[in-house]
């Protein structure tokens, strides 16, 4: 017997991710070569808490706030490699994104991670009457 590792993929929100799971095989098992694609995997046993979210429209200055605090959990046993996803509605419209957050790609066993964002826009570019957080997921990269 061997073990193998099988080369998967997932798109979410327009961003490819590798994931790769091993197996055991019999030896003369043939090597996986192209990548299958899967469903999303997400951190089942993952909690947040929204330290702050919060939404200005008009600054005062031409432009509008957005800036949000929120701590991701994971409340397994085992150290996880992944990425977050918001889900926020925009004036009723809802996208998923990770607003290039790029932290919190580990996380430790029984343990959090916070991501935190800010930015202020020009009412030049337009802008939203409000934006409210929907949900947040943690998707693993591997297992």
């Amino acid at each position: 017997m061997k073990t193998i590792s099988i080369p998967q993929y997932y798109i979410v929100g327009n961003q490819y991710y590798n994931y790769y799971t091993e197996q055991e095989v019999p030896c003369d098992f043939p090597e996986p070569n192209e990548p299958v694609l899967i469903d999303p995997i997400q951190l089942e046993q993952f909690s947040y808490d929204v330290i702050q979210f919060q939404y200005i429209p008009d600054t005062g200055n031409n432009t509008a706030l957005l800036q949000f605090e929120i701590k991701l959990n994971n409340n397994s046993n085992q150290p996880v490699e992944g990425t977050h996803y918001l889900t926020i509605n925009i004036d009723g419209i809802q996208i998923s994104t990770t607003y290039g957050i790029n932290t919190c790609q580990f996380i430790e066993a029984n343990s959090s991670c916070t991501i935190s964002f800010e930015t202020e826009d020009s009412h030049n570019l337009g802008t939203a009457n409000s934006i409210e957080l929907i949900d947040v997921k943690y998707y693993l990269i591997s297992n």
